[in-house]
């Protein structure tokens, strides 16, 4: 019997939920948004719908399942915070931006994942690995970090032109840094560009719902997870 999965993409603005069956529902975290205000919302949001397991994208740092960091865009009390006792569920938890690379990777080598939005998330992938980055806090001038350029403050304080050349600037040289066939630029931003320079190509928001199926991917003939997650 087909195992019915549920994706949850925790968002600094919203948490969007889809079903393996390709039913969408949403609603609001924000910076008030704890493990307890999420339950409640969460709860209530699925209260009608039918399914085994969840897969679950958060937006700080992940390792062995566990989040290790709280949020920048979110309340405060996730460090640790265990998702299948409180869901009744088995889940597997992944960075938010991670999950969307795990979506996005076609293959054909190693792929860089970059998202644009609140800050920037990142995370790289080749063969059946996929290693979840924290980019976002790379020094930039003048005391800065690089979200703040390349995220939605940058794109407020320097006008959309030059964010845009700010932002495939700095793309070509993460490019480089991890010697990446190509890189998917995704986030809420990325609709800000018309056509994209040759080797990035334009992610869809939806492809971190596939990241969250593939998350229970398994080996052919085998239980062994198909994915290894770093």
């Amino acid at each position: 019997m087909k195992r019915k999965i549920l994706v949850v993409d925790i968002g600094g603005t919203h948490v969007k939920l889809l079903t393996s069956a390709r039913e969408e529902r949403e609603f609001s975290s924000g910076p008030r948004m704890g493990p307890k205000q999420f339950i409640k919302e969460f709860v209530e949001t699925v209260r009608d719908w039918k399914f085994d397991v969840l897969s679950i994208g958060f937006p700080a740092p992940v390792r062995k399942g566990r989040i290790v960091r709280n949020p920048k865009h979110l309340g405060k009390g996730w460090i640790g915070f265990n998702f299948g006792p409180a869901l009744g569920r088995s889940v597997r938890l992944i960075n938010d931006a991670a999950m969307q690379a795990l979506g996005s990777y076609r293959g054909g080598g190693r792929m860089l994942f970059l998202g644009l939005g609140t800050g920037l998330g990142s995370a790289l992938v080749w063969d059946a690995t996929l290693m979840s980055l924290e980019l976002g806090d790379l020094p930039y001038p003048n005391g800065k970090i690089i979200e703040n350029y390349l995220g939605i403050p940058g794109l407020e304080l320097l006008g959309e032109k030059k964010w845009k050349r700010e932002v495939l600037f700095a793309v070509r040289q993460l490019e480089n840094s991890f010697i990446a066939d190509y890189v998917v630029l995704g986030g809420g931003l990325v609709h800000r560009f018309g056509r994209l320079p040759k080797g990035i190509e334009r992610g869809r928001n939806e492809n971190a719902f596939l990241g969250g199926i593939r998350l229970w991917e398994t080996q052919r003939n085998s239980r062994e997870l198909k994915w290894r997650l770093l």
